[in-house]
């Protein structure tokens, strides 16, 4: 068994308690580390005997869709600490927020089969469709290679992979500064940027752990810069509505996948290994640019924007059927 990533869009609750109550108590059977991280897990607990019940792992959904780095991440993780036993994981991926959050996320469920290939974990993504709009429908399809219908998961024939979310666009998502820029140099001393990054997130009022984030991930970036890139670039450090946004500026050019860092095998190689780190650091990063340089957003929520998507979370009610 290797990486099996399947989707299922259902309209009718009682079809969806079918298609994941069959898939776990497979797993249990199977001896697979069965994890379970849906909006309503008692649901389809009730449906197993109380042995099933116990051999299913249950996972809060908003901790292991944390943001989109961190959760492929843990993914990872996952299998790794388990292997050899197979890991059959369901879950219910977000698909909340703005255009910014949702592409994300999108891509993330993209790269997937690339990214896990190797692993022994078989991954049931669930989505009500009832909510999703037209675009968020078809993202979906085309990001999963097996779609999950009556008679089981069939091959998708309009599975696209990474070519779904895999073109670099030349400028990021439009968010509203508040406040003054505050802009930094990359220079040749590593050292001297992080200390001047410190200083001026404890200036802003950074919380300790998002100045922590930022400071690894710039010092990442910036590395790129000098060792891959034009050798030289600019840091600028603004506030956003629910946010801090850092823009890491390289005038070369040269990072043109906005899905580097998604995939494990990235840390074998020096140029992904820092977005690796750098995409699990932050919220949500983008990858932008043309031929006048690329430019890497990092997005760091406040605590209080990611406890209110959380309850967000918590509190999306399905319908019945």
């Amino acid at each position: 068994m290797t990486f099996e990533h399947q989707g299922l869009l259902f309209r009718r609750e009682r079809r969806f308690h079918e298609v994941a109550g069959e898939r776990l108590r497979s797993a249990v059977h199977e001896d697979a580390h069965t994890v379970l991280a849906v909006a309503d897990p008692a649901a389809l607990l009730e449906s197993l005997t109380p042995h099933e019940r116990g051999r299913v792992h249950v996972v809060d959904r908003g901790a292991l869709y944390d943001a989109p780095g961190r959760t492929m991440a843990a993914l990872h993780r996952l299998a790794l600490v388990h292997d050899p036993v197979p890991v059959s994981v369901i879950a219910e991926p977000p698909l909340l927020g703005g255009a910014l959050e949702r592409r994300e996320w999108h891509r993330l469920e993209s790269v997937l089969s690339t990214a896990l290939a190797p692993v022994r974990m078989r991954l049931l993504c669930v989505h009500d469709e009832r909510p999703l709009g037209p675009g968020a429908r078809s993202a979906v399809r085309a990001t999963h290679p097996a779609l999950v219908d009556a008679d089981g998961p069939r091959p998708n024939p309009v599975y696209l992979g990474v070519q779904a979310f895999g073109r670099r666009p030349r400028t990021p998502e439009p968010l509203a500064v508040q406040g003054p820029v505050h802009g930094l140099e990359i220079g040749q001393s590593l050292p001297r940027l992080r200390g001047e990054l410190t200083a001026l997130g404890t200036a802003l009022g950074l919380a300790p752990d998002r100045l922590d984030g930022l400071v690894v991930a710039v010092n990442e970036l910036a590395a790129n810069v000098l060792e891959h890139g034009a050798g030289k670039g600019s840091v600028s450090v603004w506030r956003a509505a629910d946010r801090w946004v850092c823009d890491v500026f390289d005038e070369r050019g040269g990072l043109c996948d906005p899905l580097t860092g998604y995939r494990p095998a990235d840390g074998l190689r020096s140029r992904g290994y820092g977005l690796w780190i750098t995409r699990q650091t932050c919220d949500y990063l983008e990858i932008c640019g043309g031929g006048e340089g690329s430019l890497v957003r990092l997005h760091f929520l406040d605590e209080q924007a990611r406890l209110d998507r959380r309850a967000r979370l918590e509190r999306q009610a399905r319908f019945t059927s």
